[in-house]
């Protein structure tokens, strides 16, 4: 008669014979970016209504945490994703190419979806400013990073077009880097050295309220529509974490959605999620139902943007194709 631990050496033996596919556990936590703005209107909706969680269930992942990470720029969204500490980012399109041009093999970020199509507005107070031709010296243009923010280089793209190529950094020289409500302020005071803004939702809206304020430059006259902020994440990241990957994008996709089926509903989820005050909701349901505020995971832009950074030196590699930068998922969608 064998004995058990005869046994237990036979059946240790059958077992190491037999084909294991290896399964690689996803996640327990995902970390996602959000910025402030009602451009991040569906990652309201997404928190509010517990999509993500949802869909992760779905898919077999119970006990998913997800981790909203608020970012006050494109710059430390993009050092966090690259460390690690990030899985998710959402920016504007300059910093996300700076980004992908970095990056390539399992380290490469691609576009996950678009999350809006909103255009930016310079605005100004001065009354002799009625195109960007018509800017001094003694003009001040606030907008949130030098040289490198999605308004930058739409102010470097007018310049192009109104002065030729080689002069679309005939403006640089004006522009200062300011957050979007100190620059509101100091624009409206009448007291600061700041005479235009190139700003973003709610702010431009604000602005225009205000008696003397008038617009100067709209974003979609210089590339046509464009996604203002974009979702992007790494390869290595999809490929580790594809239910957590689907799931996440199965949440953006139903929030736009959500937001689209009412718009009205959507303000009122924003003012109720954020610091809004109940005031305000008139307000913010303006900028919501506003034809020219889009709300989209289509990817749009995209190439208009790395042309043109290419073409100045500010990207160092250039793509084929709008695909080239996105997620078979992105990709596979009519965009641009």
């Amino acid at each position: 008669m064998k004995t058990p631990t005869l046994f237990a050496a036979i059946a240790a033996l059958a077992i190491s014979l037999v084909p294991v596919t290896a399964v690689h556990a996803e996640q327990a936590e995902l970390r996602v970016a959000e910025q402030f703005g009602i451009g991040y209107l569906p990652f309201v909706v997404m928190r509010k209504q517990g999509l993500i969680e949802k869909h992760a269930a779905k898919l077999g992942l119970d006990a998913v945490k997800v981790n909203w990470l608020q970012f006050g720029g494109g710059s430390s969204m993009n050092d966090a994703l690259i460390s690690g500490n990030l899985d998710f980012a959402a920016s504007g399109i300059p910093a996300f190419l700076t980004l992908w041009s970095k990056t390539q093999g399992s380290n490469a970020v691609k576009v996950v979806a678009g999350l809006n199509n909103i255009p930016v507005f310079l605005n100004t107070v001065n009354p002799k400013v009625k195109t960007i031709r018509d800017f001094t010296a003694s003009d001040k243009i606030a907008l949130p990073a030098v040289k490198v923010s999605l308004q930058a280089i739409v102010l470097q793209m007018a310049a192009a077009k109104e002065w030729g190529p080689d002069k679309y950094a005939q403006l640089d020289r004006l522009t200062v880097s300011m957050r979007h409500p100190d620059a509101m302020i100091a624009l409206l005071s009448g007291k600061n050295e700041i005479t235009a803004h190139f700003t973003a939702p709610p702010f431009m809206f604000q602005q225009l309220d205000h008696p003397g304020v008038h617009l100067v430059l709209n974003s979609a006259d210089v590339l046509g529509p464009h996604n203002f902020n974009v979702i992007y994440t790494s390869e290595r990241f999809r490929k580790e974490n594809p239910r957590l990957y689907r799931a996440y994008l199965d949440a953006l996709e139903e929030s736009v959605e959500i937001i689209n089926r009412d718009k009205r509903a959507a303000a009122r989820m924003y003012v109720e999620a954020t610091s809004a005050k109940p005031e305000q909701l008139m307000e913010i349901e303006a900028v919501v139902l506003d034809p020219r505020v889009e709300f989209t995971a289509v990817p749009s832009g995209l190439m208009t943007f790395a042309d043109f950074m290419h073409s100045v030196g500010t990207l160092n590699r250039k793509p084929s194709s709008w695909k080239d930068l996105c997620f078979p998922e992105a990709s596979a969608k009519a965009g641009s």
